[in-house]
């Protein structure tokens, strides 16, 4: 199987019930451990706060989602993997080149970035912009 990149949102649907879980849990299970990268660290931290602050997790429920995740890094679930130094510079061109026709902004730009700067062969999220802009630079989506 083929290097996997999520998205955010994709992360959060796996740990955190919402109408995506379903579908994103049963997808990891037949997936290689996907790629996380301190830019999911980052969201992961502020998706969940604003879980919080709209008051649909209690900040006992955010910490041990957190502990959760952090337990699965330990345990191999996901590949930790780190930007390149070129990653800004491809999400830049990313914009360059589609931001005006499809819309995507800056961290629709970036996971894509991430994704192709890692070699990733598939990108995972329950975003149309970053699908749109996944699929125009050759990732498979799903």
């Amino acid at each position: 199987m083929s290097q996997v990149y999520v998205d955010t949102s994709f992360l959060i649907s796996i740990y955190v019930t919402d109408r995506h879980s379903s579908t994103a849990r049963q997808r990891i299970l037949t997936a290689p451990p996907p790629l996380l990268t301190p830019l999911h660290e980052a969201e992961w931290a502020h998706a969940l706060a604003q879980l919080v602050f709209r008051q649909q997790l209690s900040v006992a429920e955010a910490k041990i989602f957190d502990r959760q995740l952090q337990s699965d890094k330990a345990d191999g679930v996901w590949q930790v993997g780190n930007l390149t130094e070129n990653t800004f510079e491809t999400c830049a061109d990313l914009g360059r080149r589609y931001g005006a026709r499809l819309g995507v902004r800056t961290l629709d730009s970036l996971h894509v970035a991430c994704a192709l700067e890692s070699k990733a062969m598939e990108f995972w999220t329950f975003d149309d912009r970053q699908t749109k802009l996944a699929k125009v630079t050759g990732l498979r989506t799903a």
